[in-house]
């Protein structure tokens, strides 16, 4: 047994050496990078994205964070470029007829992975990333408004989410039936200092599962109603109520599809507010006591991944328009979607954990029974042992929403994150538009044709079209 976890533990480190950048910090790496979009520097935030990122085969993450930074910075046909890559890896992946030696590779990174470190696995994304990505792609050609081109991401979107429910069905089907048949039957509940509260939280438990949002089906239904498709935009607005029954506003727009539109001289406007960044993965050590046939108790400890919500934004729930205030609704929460799938996922993870700490344990087992004036029931400390960090963090956290109909022409819009920054200049010109804001700290991003390319002269409020 010893000889075998060497030589898997050689294979794990050889994987690593080879360029699977498994033991990068990369919170650590997103951490300054979010810290130049907090200080209203999006262009720095890119150069060290650049810089931690060297090799020329870039990852999921890359493309990831690279789409969203350059969103913010009002770059929006490079944003839609790196996210493009993003939705081509994931669709290669999802879809994809791969090489003997792909298969082989990705089979390695797996099954070690399984075995030493989730670190060691190839970063695929989780499914709350992939809905997500086409859905604020989708918020990019709005912001231009290219309806036409929301639709076809919107497409992808509900496209996805039904890939991902069969693929889900399968994966904890068979999770649970190894879990059987290995004899495991630890829940994340039964883990010593697990801060299991976080994953049963009301808000948590309410979602129907960590991958579909309540807002995308809503941003479905008013850019097909907006596309004079109100025969797709009420199945729109249904998901988004099945998703989210306990929220009027969705109920709002279902009620009111058929009613007259907006005058000649009126659009029907959505004000989306996003806030925040997604909550970062952390690692805490959990001791797991592993039963040996000897008899002896072994205690191995072991890392689980858990949420860190993001705290950088103040919460708010309101904006000006003209002076007037407007309520924002709160109409998705990726730090909710990501605890859902982490929820969701703790079976398989807890089986990858636990064979690790048997396979640890087995190994302390066999040193105590050579040397049993030297026996230790704890395992030692094991460089390799730390959960999976990797998540997509400037994804935005919170959406926020308004819906009104406002008089074609230029109108002033201020948020109270920025108290006695100049209010961004808007200029409505559609039948159906949608204004985008992107809040981070106190700093404030606009961008799309609707915004003029001006900054309050405290720079608090960033408004950038790259063109």
């Amino acid at each position: 047994m010893r000889s075998r976890v060497r030589c898997l533990l050689f294979i794990a480190f050889a994987l690593q050496l080879s360029g699977c950048a498994a033991y990068r910090d990369y919170d650590l790496e997103l951490q300054q990078t979010t810290d130049q979009l907090k200080s209203g520097n999006p262009a720095g935030a890119l150069s060290l994205l650049e810089q931690h990122n060297p090799d020329e085969k870039k990852d999921l993450l890359y493309y990831f964070e690279k789409g969203a930074v350059l969103s913010a910075e009002g770059d929006l046909p490079q944003s839609q470029v790196a996210w493009r890559s993003a939705e081509q890896m994931v669709i290669e992946r999802q879809d994809t007829i791969e090489t003997t030696s792909d298969k082989l590779l990705a089979a390695m990174g797996n099954q070690w992975g399984s075995i030493i470190n989730d670190k060691l696995r190839r970063y695929d994304g989780y499914d709350y990333e992939k809905v997500m990505l086409t859905t604020q792609m989708a918020l990019n050609q709005l912001a231009l408004n290219d309806f036409d081109g929301a639709r076809a991401d919107i497409k992808k979107t509900h496209e996805r989410e039904a890939l991902i429910a069969r693929q889900r069905e399968r994966e904890y089907e068979r999770v649970e039936d190894e879990a059987k048949a290995s004899g495991v039957r630890v829940r994340y509940k039964d883990l010593q200092g697990y801060p299991v509260t976080t994953l049963d939280a009301a808000a948590v438990i309410a979602l129907k599962n960590g991958y579909q949002s309540a807002f995308s089906h809503y941003l479905a239904g008013f850019t097909y109603e907006a596309l004079g498709e109100k025969d797709l935009a009420a199945p729109g607005y249904r998901q988004a109520i099945e998703l989210r029954p306990d929220m009027p506003f969705f109920e709002q727009a279902l009620r009111e599809l058929e009613k007259p539109t907006a005058k000649a001289d009126e659009s029907d406007v959505l004000i989306i507010v996003q806030s925040g960044l997604a909550p970062a993965r952390s690692s805490v050590r959990v001791p797991y006591p592993v039963h040996l046939e000897d008899g002896q108790v072994i205690v191995a400890n072991v890392s689980f991944p858990v949420m860190v919500p993001d705290t950088s934004t103040p919460a708010f729930s309101q904006m000006s328009i003209d002076g007037r205030k407007q309520k924002l609704i709160a109409v998705n929460s990726i730090t909710d979607m990501s605890l859902r799938t982490l929820r969701d996922d703790m079976p398989g993870i807890i089986q990858r954990t636990t064979y690790r700490a048997f396979l640890a344990a087995s190994v302390q087992g066999t040193d105590n029974r050579r040397d049993p004036s030297k026996a230790s029931y704890v395992t030692q400390h094991d460089g390799f042992e730390h959960a999976d960090t990797r998540t997509w963090r400037t994804l935005p956290n919170l959406t926020l929403a308004a819906r009104l109909r406002l008089k074609k022409g230029e109108h002033l819009i201020s948020l109270p994150t920025a108290p006695g920054a100049k209010p961004l200049k808007i200029r409505i010109d559609q039948k159906h538009q949608v204004i985008g804001l992107r809040v981070l700290g106190d700093r404030i991003y606009s961008h799309g044709v609707a915004f003029d390319a001006v900054s309050a002269p405290d720079g608090r409020a960033v408004s950038t079209l790259s063109k």
